[in-house]
């Protein structure tokens, strides 16, 4: 049977993810790459969305990526595995590039102001650099991609022994196996950090993967974070608002905070809040939920042109009120991304490339 509050999490988080980079865009934090602030606010209090939601968003879609990476394989083959996550993470991160998200690397450089400050770059290096900007949001599925294929050779050396040991552990003792998790968690957080893109964090976005894989995806696991949601939601927003006091006005998104004992903990214990909520409340299937989930893979790809467009050609400038370019730009990521996404995938051979859909379905 579907778990359908992994695919409502997905799409839910992805939406969330537009809503942050809308505001990520006109950030006052100093946050590098981005528009920054088009308000004359002594202190822009929606930043604080970005506080709320950053230590949480990306784990919690990688803990889901594990989750169903173990429902997949149950089903699949290695081979299969392997292929079907190339063609759907792999190809759109690479290929994709140059077929369509050098045109969200040249606004990202506009932007920064990259190809401003060196007019006489030549333009084959003006396409590199657009490229390598274009990767963008994409640097999700690239690493998850990784993690993917390290998994095969995982399995083929574990063969189901210690995802068995961790279902009888969490038997036993789920709530405290769960509980103590956190050190790793934090450990994780700690290495395999990339130093200039910090995105890029191997060592915790790896580690809380393999937690959904191997812990995660245990029905024991679920039935305990539905029953104990409330404390898990109760801890969350307790640190979570600890995190927000101590933090709101630092870059988040660099060290020290991001691996700072209450940045890891507050993220973690708000995604397995959101796990225990959803399976407990959200695990339904509508027409609205299925629509939603059918198309947040392309709105997840689309979506930061739209927002980066407005903020490039309209927020930079001043041309509108601050309002009107927060609006416009929440407008531009969601109709574009399912704009583009609906173009795109009813192109024969060019939506492989993009989105890595099959010319045949």
């Amino acid at each position: 049977m579907r778990k359908h509050y992994l695919d409502n999490i997905r799409w839910a988080t992805v939406v969330i993810v537009v809503l942050y980079h809308v505001v990520y865009m006109y950030n006052a934090e100093g946050i590098v790459g981005v528009v920054g602030r088009i308000t004359d606010l002594d202190v822009q209090y929606q930043d604080l969305f970005q506080y709320i939601v950053y230590p949480w968003i990306m784990m919690l879609l990688f803990m889901v990526s594990g989750i169903s990476s173990r429902l997949y394989l149950e089903k699949h083959t290695g081979r299969e595995f392997i292929r079907s996550r190339t063609r759907k993470l792999l190809v759109p991160s690479t290929l994709g590039l140059l077929a369509f998200q050098f045109i969200q690397g040249f606004i990202n450089a506009s932007i920064s102001g990259v190809l401003e400050r060196n007019p006489a770059i030549p333009a084959a290096a003006k396409f590199v650099i657009a490229v390598l900007s274009g990767i963008g949001v994409l640097w999700y599925i690239q690493i998850l991609w990784v993690f993917s294929l390290l998994l095969v050779p995982l399995r083929g050396l574990e063969k189901d022994r210690l995802w068995q040991a961790c279902g009888k552990a969490c038997d036993r003792a789920a709530l405290p196996l769960l509980i103590a998790l956190l050190l790793p968690v934090y450990g994780a957080a700690q290495v395999l950090n990339t130093p200039l893109i910090v995105v890029y964090r191997f060592g915790l976005y790896g580690f809380v993967f393999l937690l959904g894989y191997f812990v995660l995806s245990h029905d024991a696991v679920t039935a305990v974070l539905c029953r104990c949601f409330p404390l898990f939601l109760a801890a969350a927003l307790a640190l979570g608002t600890a995190f927000c006091l101590r933090t709101f006005g630092r870059n988040y998104a660099d060290n020290p905070v991001y691996r700072s004992p209450l940045f890891i903990s507050y993220g973690y214990a708000a995604c397995l809040a959101i796990i225990g909520g959803t399976a407990k409340y959200g695990d339904v299937s509508t027409g609205f939920t299925r629509w939603m989930h059918r198309r947040s893979f392309g709105l997840y790809v689309f979506h930061y042109l739209g927002i980066s467009a407005v903020g490039l050609f309209i927020g930079k400038p001043g041309l509108l009120p601050a309002p009107a370019v927060y609006a416009l730009s929440l407008l531009a990521g969601f109709t574009g991304g399912y704009l583009l996404n609906g173009l795109i995938s009813r192109i024969p051979v060019y939506r492989w490339f993009v989105l890595g859909i099959r010319s045949k379905p």
